[in-house]
């Protein structure tokens, strides 16, 4: 089902890991950001797009994650476009024959063959700097960085006041670095410098995992996910609820753990006293 949660703003919460899909709609129909994960949902979100009168004009994929990838044929054969190092990431890696495979490994085995993997990745690349959506609707801000994964984007619908996020500013997950980055820690700090820049203009914040929140909510999930990473930089102990015993998502300790052994061995933080 379709909340609304700003004007012109909905989102369809999925049942796997509290994934957000976001519609936002335009003068001819709507742009669809991180479409959904499996397939009954995403059939069910396009019925109900139908029933509003209401077509997918546009979409967007915040990364290059399997779960920020996927389409349903329901949706139709709108452009689905992603940044220029996003799309370039995931076209080398759908090249490789057995990357399908893999992805379905990826995906747990109760929900793996309700997730359709058919048009999962099909992007196209917008110029390298974009920093706009090109659609008939609202101006749609794009924010790159490389916190989380190379040619992330948090998008800002400016008219409404409203933050995509992507997979930052969770509620349930901690910031999960890209180890394979050169420096993942001040890639991570660099893109929570960059959405602080808006986050006096944000009224409502809509995450790729978990609680949407207000403006208030923004700033202190920046100050959070800021102390999180400053923790594991310097190696010092971390006090975090996403990972305590009343943690939302109970595997996110794991990988908070594999997250420290992998920086750790990289040498990428410090040693507490």
């Amino acid at each position: 089902m379709l909340n609304q949660v700003a004007e012109g703003v909905l989102i369809h919460e999925s049942e796997f890991c509290r994934s957000n899909a976001v519609v936002v709609d335009g003068a001819a129909g709507v742009l669809l950001v991180d479409a959904g994960i499996v397939r009954d949902e995403m059939v069910c979100l396009a019925d109900d797009l139908r029933a509003m009168g209401r077509s997918v004009v546009a979409g967007f994929s915040t990364h290059p994650h399997w779960d920020h990838l996927l389409w349903d044929v329901g949706f139709g054969p709108a452009p689905r476009y992603a940044t220029a190092r996003c799309a370039d990431t995931v076209r080398a890696r759908l090249s490789a024959p057995d990357f399908l495979d893999r992805v379905a490994q990826m995906i747990p085995a109760d929900i793996v063959d309700r997730v359709p993997l058919g048009l999962l990745g099909v992007l196209t690349g917008l110029p390298e700097g974009e920093t706009q959506i090109p659609w008939d609707g609202p101006r749609v801000r794009i924010l790159e960085h490389d916190a989380h994964a190379r040619g992330h984007a948090a998008l800002m619908v400016e008219a409404h006041g409203a933050l995509i996020a992507g997979d930052m500013l969770s509620d349930v997950l901690i910031p999960m670095l890209d180890t394979n980055a050169a420096d993942p820690i001040e890639d991570y700090l660099a893109a929570l410098r960059l959405i602080e820049e808006v986050a006096g203009d944000v009224e409502v914040l809509i995450p790729g995992h978990g609680s949407v929140g207000d403006g208030e909510a923004t700033r202190e999930r920046i100050d959070r996910d800021r102390a999180y990473v400053h923790a594991v930089r310097d190696g010092r102990q971390v006090s975090d609820s996403r990972i305590g015993p009343s943690a939302a998502l109970d595997w996110v300790a794991d990988v908070h753990e594999q997250q420290l052994e992998t920086l750790a061995r990289q040498g990428r933080r410090g040693t507490a006293e």
